[in-house]
């Protein structure tokens, strides 16, 4: 049987420039049975997930559900529900949990200063294994729960401590997809040993490129152009990139004929730049973009230039601070 991540692997679809966009994620323990829309249909107060989700709106917080990997009966309940919140801005990550008797408390946070990678004191700093979130919502989309829950399983028996299943990360067809923190990378059509060298990078405080959708911090056209200068530049340091500008460009200025296009600003913390030019085209042939959807053409973001930007050149630069939030 066809799904949409076999019609997307098959047409050798471009990962980069895919992830989902949160400056910061928060991350609330939910086990048992998920719907489409978890915030709203899980044994959570479907009441408080509709009151998390207004007080996220429009913050740069996105909010989902994680659980164990394992079985999820629908009986299965907790009294204590673990929390974690990261923030993803390179120079600027953090990552803290706490454990909630009630997660009614999260109503007290202030979901704009999260978001602008203040954690006002929440929680404690969080010293073990980076998160490995693995998207398993399959009524979301079965692809997740066909292709997630397996890799969630086998990275919880190797001992993967922080390998938990998570709601939607955007992309079914990208499935089994999968969100690293504290630093935000998203990625997708994973496999075992692949996620492993992943993880191995993030505890040393690097990045691979390979399979890597981008960073969540950024817009779809940062995300882009930020791995393109990764590549080019040979650089795996998760902090030493930033996108410091994006700028749409007009028709005129159109790359090939095509619109839209942006100019990108990247921005390394030793001081280099790179201007990198990223066109959003249609993806050919058509396929479906969720399992039992319509054929259709989803957006992609394709690198189109990259180049550096002469020293002492106007623009934005970037440096990383000398202290962050976390401290």
């Amino acid at each position: 049987m066809s799904t949409c991540a076999t019609a997307s692997r098959d047409l050798a679809e471009p990962l980069a420039g895919t992830a989902a966009t949160a400056r910061t994620w928060l991350l609330l323990e939910q086990p048992g049975p998920w719907g489409a829309k978890a915030l709203t249909s899980s044994h959570l107060d479907p009441e408080l997930g509709r009151a998390l989700e207004k007080a996220a709106k429009g913050t740069g917080v996105r909010i989902a559900l994680i659980r164990r990997p394992g079985r999820h009966a629908d009986c299965h309940a907790t009294a204590r529900h673990q929390v974690y919140v990261g923030h993803t801005v390179p120079g600027r990550t953090w990552l803290r949990g706490t454990v909630l008797d009630d997660p009614r408390q999260l109503l007290d946070l202030d979901f704009t200063a999260l978001g602008a990678g203040d954690h006002g004191g929440f929680g404690d700093p969080h010293t073990g294994d980076p998160l490995a979130l693995v998207c398993t919502n399959g009524k979301r989309d079965r692809c997740c729960a066909l292709l997630g829950r397996p890799l969630a399983a086998a990275l919880a028996a190797s001992g993967a401590e922080g390998a938990w299943e998570t709601t939607h990360l955007g992309g079914h067809r990208f499935s089994p997809t999968m969100l690293v923190l504290p630093h935000g990378y998203a990625y997708g059509r994973m496999e075992t040993p692949a996620v492993k060298e992943i993880l191995d990078a993030a505890r040393a405080g690097r990045v691979l490129a390979e399979g890597c959708r981008g960073n969540s911090a950024w817009e779809r056209p940062g995300q882009a152009a930020e791995l393109a200068v990764r590549e080019a530049a040979k650089e795996e340091a998760a902090d030493a990139l930033r996108v410091v500008a994006t700028d749409r460009a007009d028709a005129a200025a159109a790359v090939d004929g095509e619109t839209p296009h942006w100019e990108v600003t990247v921005a390394h913390a030793d001081g280099r730049r790179w201007r990198v030019t990223v066109a959003q085209r249609a993806s050919l042939p058509p396929r479906p973009e969720s399992c039992g959807a319509a054929l259709a053409s989803p957006a992609r973001m394709d690198v189109v230039v990259v180049e550096g930007i002469p020293e002492g050149a106007d623009g934005p630069t970037y440096e990383i601070p000398a202290t962050v939030a976390s401290e």
